[in-house]
């Protein structure tokens, strides 16, 4: 979807730890011929720091000083050949925008939990209600949000979104984070004005659930780069 709203302008960068995940992202910009400003990298979100350095077409023909220096960069899986490259120099310009789908316990996902049929009830407490787990969830969803913000551009603009119910991976991350970013405004998303959700537990956020929205839970946060 957002390779498809992207059209003929800027490029767009995915990156996940999970390699399976970008392979089928990969699939589907291939099937669709949306790739052609897309590239996927598997690295860890947390650490991720290519920022964008544009240029008219990608090519291979680079020197072996350049390829030398971006030997061991995260993996790139797939690049569209209009998508330009990533640290490839030094850049301090970042991305317009970002989103951060966190990882999460998926409790608000309505297929996510139909699974537990097949898994077995039982082992909801290990997948879902795990305390150490969670507590796991919570840093690594924080320093998502935290890395992702460092890559992004003064003026740009950042989401952050979970398919979780619980205050502590949504309400609670948001607080932790802003408490230590002054240059983090927390923005309303204006388009909502006209959709089936409610706010969150903090002004400007907001939260989908079955019962309101007749979809999974998800929360979203949006964040300007001040």
């Amino acid at each position: 979807m957002l390779a498809d709203t992207l059209g003929t302008t800027g490029s767009l960068t995915g990156v996940d730890v999970a390699k399976h995940r970008l392979a089928a992202c990969r699939t589907m910009l291939q099937k669709y011929s949306l790739g052609d400003r897309t590239r996927l990298f598997v690295a860890d979100g947390t650490l991720f720091s290519l920022l964008p350095v544009n240029f008219p077409e990608w090519t291979s023909r680079r020197s072996w000083k350049d390829r030398q220096k971006t030997r061991k960069a995260p993996e790139l899986i797939y690049y569209g050949k209009h998508s330009g490259l990533v640290g490839q120099c030094k850049s301090d310009v970042g991305y317009d925008k970002v989103l951060v789908d966190a990882e999460c316990t998926h409790d608000g996902s309505i297929k996510h939990i139909q699974k537990f049929e097949f898994w077995g009830w039982k082992s909801l407490d290990r997948r879902v209600l795990d305390a150490e787990r969670t507590e796991n969830l919570l840093q690594l969803q924080l320093h998502l949000l935290t890395n992702g913000f460092k890559l992004l551009k003064t003026g740009g603009s950042l989401v952050y979104s979970t398919c979780s119910l619980t205050v502590a991976q949504n309400e609670c991350v948001v607080q932790q984070f802003l408490s230590t970013h002054p240059s983090a405004d927390l923005q309303k998303i204006n388009l909502a004005d006209n959709w089936p959700c409610r706010s969150g537990g903090i002004p400007k956020t907001l939260r989908f659930d079955p019962a309101v929205s007749q979809t999974s839970g998800l929360f979203v946060a949006k964040f300007c780069k001040l």
